[in-house]
């Protein structure tokens, strides 16, 4: 009998729900065609949805588990920083959602987002920081910056200067790909292991 796929939630705001692009553009569903052209067998759950917060993310966990994934991304903290909402609150909602995931036994890598300038440097310091120190006390795969190579390039974003178009999705794609092998061969690993 033939394993299944590789179940990954995408947990996300509107970059990962693929805010003004067709669903094949997204970055879930581009993900999965390159990994599926390397030939790992693998199935993105795009669980992103337009507008969300941390605490969005964390209240519709649940919901999204019920997808029953092997591994999870986890995108958010856009809109916060947006709105300039306490990192520490962010924070906490983080904490949950890897502590969360972590009991279900869901390998994750956590992709870290940055703060407007507007808000000032404490501000961006605080916020990165969040990221940074939650990855290194769950353990997970850490990607520092999601839109890495996008943010600010016209030619990769929307009119709206905030979201990638396709081609911006596409250098995600590529940039974090070696976060998500490594997320894949962690899972490897630990399935071999329990094998054994």
């Amino acid at each position: 009998m033939a394993a299944a796929p590789v179940r990954i939630l995408a947990l996300g705001d509107s970059l990962t729900a693929g805010y003004g692009l067709p669903a094949e553009a997204a970055f879930p569903a581009r993900l999965e065609k390159a990994l599926r052209a390397e030939g790992r067998d693998v199935r993105l759950i795009n669980a992103g949805i337009s507008g969300d917060t941390t605490a969005g993310g964390l209240a519709r966990l649940d919901r999204a588990l019920a997808e029953r994934p092997d591994l999870a991304i986890v995108e958010l903290g856009a809109n916060d920083g947006l709105r300039g909402l306490d990192p520490q609150a962010m924070r906490a909602n983080l904490d949950a959602i890897l502590k969360r995931l972590g009991a279900g036994r869901v390998g994750v890598l956590l992709a870290g987002m940055l703060a407007p300038a507007n808000y000032g440097r404490a501000y961006e310091a605080e916020f990165k920081a969040v990221f940074l120190s939650l990855a290194a006390e769950h353990g997970v795969v850490f990607y520092p910056f999601f839109l890495d190579g996008v943010a600010g390039n016209p030619g990769l974003c929307l009119p709206d200067g905030l979201h990638p178009n396709p081609g911006g999705v596409d250098v995600i794609v590529q940039r974090i790909l070696p976060s998500v092998r490594t997320l894949l061969d962690r899972r490897g690993r630990a399935a071999a292991g329990a094998g054994r």
